[in-house]
């Protein structure tokens, strides 16, 4: 594989005006010092978001490998496994993916296949933690362990590690077209003759191709989060929002490696695809019903991307069990697994017998 530094044209130094740590503030999207207020532009790339070879990768190992920067440290969570990237003097800490305290040493970051895109934070960690606040508010029979998490500071803002892919595909097929056509029935119901429209289907063999060209399917390529909680921060708006790589962007917040290989998430796009593909057969067969008996899809002019997206993350547990929440750093949107209160659902039980034997009570003296 081919090895290549970091594509950071931006070397971050302390803060030239007081020396403080220098990051990037979604709020004026970018470079800012926490304490002395010095702000420095990231210019906008001449480099273009180019799609890469699949089979060239596969076939040739001829993917870019580097670190996500220069300084870039990687360290893992003892507890969940989880490995993140991050910059100093940034530390670790606790852990966004579970909430345990990481006591491994940081080392130097290995190569990975470097991002060609990211979409930049666009919301800051206060905006973050009101959009949690609200989403905590919503929530009925939330134990008060859930509700002290929106006063938290522990949130973080990581980006994780996704996969897109392009590729055109040709499905030959095989199936029936069902024809519905109706009669007329002559029934007896209580010593009464009636008629009635009876639906019948008439099925007739049917065969084809469809051809699709797929754009930007995009496959998460973490373990370390709920797939179905991640899929539903969509949408991301990819088209508009999508940058290319610059490691000034990181400055601040931590990322994650690809953990589903290349190959795996293609595999997964497939499956994604299939759902699109299976409609458009049933729409080249036509009819009123149709039965999908055999289908064969080949793919070609595969690309892809590795590109990283922003959440903020935090985790809590609560009687022995993590629980996530999730933020879209761009657009708000919360997702996250939540407890239920035994004892406030208890209580409400409680309260609700009680009102209905005070009903019953009144109507009965009153009657």
């Amino acid at each position: 594989m081919n090895q290549s530094n970091s594509s950071s044209s931006i070397k971050r130094f302390p803060c030239p005006s007081c020396g403080a740590k220098v990051s990037f503030n979604p709020e004026v999207a970018q470079l800012k010092c926490e304490y002395c207020g010095w702000e420095d532009v990231i210019p906008d790339s001449d480099e273009q978001i180019q799609e890469q070879s699949y089979e060239q990768y596969l076939n040739q190992s001829n993917a870019k490998l580097a670190t996500l920067s220069e300084i870039a440290l990687e360290v893992s969570c003892n507890n969940c496994g989880a490995t993140v990237e991050f910059e100093p003097p940034q530390i670790a800490g606790e852990c966004a993916f579970c909430g345990s305290n990481i006591v491994a040493s940081p080392t130097s970051s290995d190569p990975t296949i470097l991002p060609e895109g990211l979409i930049p934070f666009t919301i800051g960690r206060k905006k973050a933690r009101e959009e949690v606040q609200s989403w905590i508010n919503k929530l009925w029979f939330a134990p008060n362990a859930l509700k002290k998490l929106a006063q938290m500071e522990k949130i973080k803002g990581i980006y994780l590690p996704f996969w897109t892919y392009d590729a055109y595909t040709a499905t030959n097929y095989r199936g029936q077209r069902g024809v519905y056509y109706y009669t007329t029935e002559t029934y007896t119901e209580n010593q009464e003759t009636k008629t009635r429209t009876v639906r019948h289907t008439m099925w007739y063999s049917a065969s084809g191709q469809v051809s699709r060209f797929f754009d930007d399917i995009l496959i998460s390529a973490t373990f370390s989060v709920d797939k179905k909680r991640l899929d539903a921060l969509e949408p991301w708006h990819l088209n508009k929002s999508l940058r290319p790589y610059e490691s000034s962007f990181l400055a601040g917040f931590e990322a994650q490696k690809p953990q589903v290989s290349l190959k795996d998430g293609f595999e997964e796009a497939k499956r994604v695809m299939d759902v699109k593909i299976r409609s458009d057969i049933r729409r080249d067969i036509g009819g009123d019903e149709q039965n999908i008996n055999h289908s064969s899809t080949s793919y070609s002019a595969i690309t892809f991307k590795h590109i990283l997206l922003p959440v903020y993350l935090t985790a809590y547990r609560y009687q022995n069990k993590t629980y996530q929440v999730m933020v879209n750093a761009c657009t708000g949107e919360v997702q996250g697994d939540r407890p239920y209160s035994i004892l406030k659902i208890t209580f409400t039980i409680l309260f609700a017998l009680a009102m209905v034997a005070i009903v019953i009570t009144l109507v009965i003296k009153f009657n």
